[in-house]
C-alpha cells in the first residue's frame, strides 16, 4: 500500500512493515515522472562527477522496463542520453568527447558486449582479451582491455546501446518470459574542456541493470536457467554484504568477494552520486520478496558517498601531455625537442581540484 509520495506499507506473513524513501512511484506513474528524479544527475556527469543509476528487485518486477523502457515509453537510459546531448548543445563554451563501454556479468564472467558486436561475423576471431577491473587514482572504476566507442550524437549512442543490449543473455522462466540472465553495466564517459575557464573535467555515468533475485520454486528454473539463477543470487548476496557493511560503517568492505561488487565499488561506497531504484511486484504472492527488496533499499539509503568533481587546469593537462611525449620518446630512444612558451610555468597554480594521472590501483 502506497501511503504517500515517500512512504509505503507491505503486509507479509510476518506482519506489516513500513518503509520511507526519497520518492515512491505508483503503478500510474509515467516514465517521464520517474526520469525527473534522475535528470539532475545527468548534468552532474557533464560537470565532472561520477554518477551511477541502478535498479534492483525481484525477477519480473520491471527493472529493465525502468532502465530501458520500450519504443513508445522510453526508460531512463534513452532519456538520460537525450538529456546529456541536450545539455552539451546548451553549453557552447564546452568541447566534449563522449565515449562508452558496455559489459555484462554472466555466470560470474565479464563479457564485453561491444567486442561481441564487432566480432559476430568474424569466424577467425580468437578468444576475446581478458577484461580486468581496475581503479584509477581518482577511485573511478575502469575496465582494462574493454572496447571503447565514441559517440557524437544521441542517436549514435542509443544505437550502440540497443545493439549491445541485444547481445545480452536472456531466457524464459515461469515468472518472466524474457528474463535478463545477466547484470549489465553501460558506462558513458564525458570529457569536457571549458574554453572560458581553461579547465578539463571528466565525468562518468554508469547505468546498471541488475538481474533479478530468484527462487527456483517460483521460476521453475532447471539446467542452464538454474545455474544462471545461482550465479545471479550469489552476486546479489555479495552486493547485500557490501551494502550491509557500508550502512553499518565497518572498516572492511568485502568488494572483492564478487565481480559485481568490484564493478560497482566506485558507485556504492566511493566517489559517486548514486541513485538506486527498487522495483517490486504488487502481488500478494510476492510479498516476502517485496519486503526483502525494500529492506535492501533502506540499507542503501544509509550509505553516504563523498562525491567530488574531477577537474584540472589547462596547464596541468598540458604538462601531463608533455610527460607522455617524453616517456614515449625515451622508450623509442629518440630525443625530444621542446619549444617553451614565454609564459611556460606560469600556469594556474592551485587550480587543480583533483589531479588525475596514469597510476592504476587494483580494487580493494
Amino acid at each position: 500500500e502506497i501511503k504517500d509520495d515517500t512512504s509505503l506499507k507491505v503486509i507479509t506473513q510476518r506482519g506489516e512493515k513500513e518503509f520511507e524513501f526519497d520518492a515512491v512511484f505508483s503503478t500510474t506513474s509515467t516514465q517521464d515522472q520517474v526520469f525527473e528524479d534522475t535528470k539532475r544527475l545527468v548534468e552532474s556527469c557533464l560537470d565532472g562527477f561520477n554518477v551511477c543509476v541502478f535498479a534492483y528487485g525481484q525477477t519480473g518486477s520491471g527493472k529493465t522496463f525502468t532502465m530501458t523502457g520500450s519504443p513508445s515509453m522510453p526508460g531512463l537510459t534513452p532519456k538520460a542520453i537525450d538529456e546529456l546531448f541536450r545539455l552539451i548543445a546548451d553549453k557552447p563554451q564546452l568541447t566534449c568527447k563522449v565515449t562508452t563501454y558496455f559489459l555484462e556479468l554472466y555466470n560470474d564472467n565479464l563479457v564485453d558486449l561491444f567486442y561481441v558486436l564487432d566480432n559476430k561475423k568474424n569466424k577467425a576471431a580468437g578468444e576475446p582479451p581478458k577484461l580486468e577491473i581496475k581503479m584509477d587514482n581518482n577511485k573511478m572504476i575502469f575496465i582494462r582491455n574493454s572496447v571503447l566507442k565514441e559517440a557524437t550524437s544521441p542517436e549514435e549512442l542509443m544505437d550502440l546501446f540497443n545493439k549491445g543490449n541485444l547481445e545480452r543473455h536472456t531466457g524464459a522462466t515461469q515468472m518472466n518470459a524474457e528474463s535478463s540472465r545477466s547484470h549489465s553495466i553501460f558506462a558513458i564517459m564525458v570529457e569536457s574542456y571549458d574554453r572560458t575557464s581553461k579547465r578539463t573535467t571528466v565525468g562518468k555515468l554508469s547505468i546498471v541493470d541488475l538481474a533479478g533475485s530468484e527462487r527456483a520454486d517460483k521460476t521453475g528454473a532447471s539446467a542452464d536457467r538454474l545455474k544462471e539463477a545461482q550465479s545471479i543470487n550469489k552476486s546479489l548476496s555479495a552486493l547485500g554484504d557490501v551494502i550491509s557493511a557500508l550502512s553499518e560503517g565497518v572498516k572492511f568492505i568485502p568488494y572483492r568477494n564478487n565481480k559485481l561488487t568490484q564493478l560497482m565499488q566506485d558507485s556504492l561506497g566511493g566517489n559517486a552520486k548514486t541513485l538506486m531504484f527498487v522495483n517490486f511486484s504488487p502481488a500478494d504472492y510476492n510479498s516476502d520478496e517485496t519486503a526483502t527488496s525494500l529492506s535492501y533499499a533502506s540499507r542503501v539509503k544509509k550509505i553516504v558517498n563523498n562525491a567530488s568533481k574531477q577537474a584540472e587546469s589547462e596547464e596541468v593537462a598540458r604538462l601531463k601531455a608533455l610527460v607522455k611525449r617524453l616517456q614515449a620518446a625515451n622508450a623509442a630512444g629518440q630525443p625530444l625537442v621542446i619549444e617553451e612558451d614565454k609564459d611556460m610555468g606560469g600556469g594556474d597554480e592551485g587550480a587543480v581540484q583533483q589531479e588525475q594521472d596514469d597510476k592504476v590501483y587494483d580494487g580493494y
